[in-house]
């Protein structure tokens, strides 16, 4: 069982507050010995569930509170973070949000509170967290989580993509900087596909989506978190930006139905 020091791996997940991809990362993080941050903005109580799950296994991990957007209390989070574990070795940005609302009612007001949380909150999380990893010999690595539809996007959320089609170039761009600091930093994404649709979807637009994929299966949270482990533990992948999807991105088949990619607390 990992000990708490500075020997000690750690890594922080963001958007890991409610029971969705992030969470199932932060798990998997702590069963591979991390000891590991779970942020959160509104779901302080199954933040602290998995908290004290990871505990129970003999793994570390505490949880804080913290709007991505707010590049304050994004300085807050990874100060608590290094306070409690000294160092960071791995960090997953989960957190986001996705409002679906056709083209005629998306105002700015809804275009900028998802860029604000899905491209900004993830910059201001890479960005400290890049050069916090800069700083240490053994540097680390950041995964990032896109959308496979930014490539083939669907009706109804707009504001959404907007902000997740910045997550690519953000990746390779982020890459590109922190391995100039530091050759032992690598930045790299994931674009998951339909994996946990969206609760209430009817279910012949479940059938569609699943029937579009070339796995003909829904996704699960644990095929992510395998995707993020690798990212994480391979030192010879850096600025790429991996599909799971089930093949989604090159089936051919039916229009695009809605299936967005899976959010978390932000």
């Amino acid at each position: 069982m990992p000990v708490e020091g500075r020997a000690t791996p750690a890594a922080l997940v963001t958007g890991a507050g409610r029971r969705r991809i992030g969470s199932v990362i932060a798990v998997a993080l702590a069963r591979k010995g991390y000891a590991v941050s779970l942020h959160y903005n509104a779901s302080r109580q199954p933040a602290e569930q998995t908290v004290a799950e990871i505990q129970a296994a003999g793994g570390l991990a505490a949880c804080w509170q913290a709007d991505v957007a707010d590049p304050a209390q994004v300085e807050r989070l990874f100060d608590r973070h290094l306070e409690r574990f000294g160092r960071l070795d791995a960090l997953v940005t989960t957190a986001a949000v996705w409002d679906p609302k056709p083209l005629e009612e998306t105002t700015d007001d809804d275009v900028l509170r998802q860029f604000e949380v899905n491209t900004l909150g993830t910059f201001l999380c890479c960005r400290r967290g890049g050069l916090i990893m800069a700083g240490q010999s053994g540097g680390g690595a950041i995964v990032t989580i896109g959308d496979w539809a930014t490539a083939r996007p669907y009706i109804g959320y707009a504001a959404y993509f907007i902000s997740k089609g910045a997550i690519p170039t953000m990746t390779r761009m982020l890459a590109v900087e922190l391995s100039a600091r530091n050759p032992a930093v690598r930045v790299n994404a994931i674009l998951p596909g339909p994996v946990m649709l969206p609760e209430g979807l009817a279910p012949e637009d479940r059938r569609q989506v699943v029937a579009a994929t070339l796995l003909k299966r829904e996704g699960t949270p644990e095929a992510v978190a395998q995707t993020a482990l690798h990212l994480v533990e391979n030192n010879y992948v850096t600025g790429v930006c991996i599909p799971v999807d089930g093949g989604r991105t090159i089936a051919a088949g039916e229009a695009d139905r809605p299936a967005p990619a899976p959010g978390a607390d932000c």
